[in-house]
């Protein structure tokens, strides 16, 4: 097993109960932040930092049988707690990655959302996780972020377009954006028709 930067295990645990606790889907309610993030029936999406899979099965709801979710953590007890769940709820669309989000494994262009819940402002890493998303993306596809309070905007945005992304819009405190090849490619072939 790789030898992974991850949180201890007791902190783990105590943030696995928190997910677990029916009350936080009154004030979280992971259906309608995964709308929010674009996902849709038939997509493949990629869930960095999925922890005790608070975000996991809904989404593999969402995307149907027809879709699959990868849910990557460096924790092996995160892996443990989503495989947990994808046994219980007969889960069959669901795929679990222990690895970091620097080195996912997943074939170039073979993603249609990719989604970052609740950590990416507490990592050093976030230039190589950014650019191992945006080699996974496909050419259309899309980053959905959920910003933090403590994350201005203007700052997550920057953050974003300095790796190569451009921000398309939000709904709520889910920021959406792609690649930002696609947006020139596309302007490439306007201009070539306009002429």
């Amino acid at each position: 097993m790789p030898n992974l930067e991850r949180m201890p295990d007791w902190a783990f645990r105590i943030m696995s109960l928190m997910h677990d606790n029916p009350f936080l889907w009154l004030f979280r309610n992971p259906y309608n932040l995964l709308k929010t993030a674009g996902l849709n029936p038939g997509q493949k999406v990629l869930e960095i930092g999925c922890g005790p899979g608070f975000f996991t099965i809904p989404a593999a709801k969402i995307v149907g049988e027809e879709g699959i979710v990868y849910a990557l953590d460096v924790h092996p007890l995160a892996i443990k707690k989503v495989q947990e769940k994808i046994r219980e709820g007969r889960v069959r669309n669901v795929k679990t990655i222990l690895a970091s989000a620097t080195e996912t494994g997943l074939p170039d262009k073979s993603i249609d959302i990719a989604i970052l819940f609740g950590f990416i402002h507490h990592t050093e890493n976030l230039d190589n996780i950014l650019s191992e998303l945006y080699r996974v993306l496909k050419p259309v596809g899309v980053l959905s972020i959920e910003k933090t309070p403590w994350v201005s905007e203007k700052k997550l945005v920057e953050e974003m377009e300095r790796n190569g992304f451009i921000y398309t819009h939000h709904r709520g405190r889910v920021f959406l954006f792609i690649k930002r090849k696609n947006i020139e490619k596309e302007l490439r072939v306007m201009n070539a028709l306009r002429t």
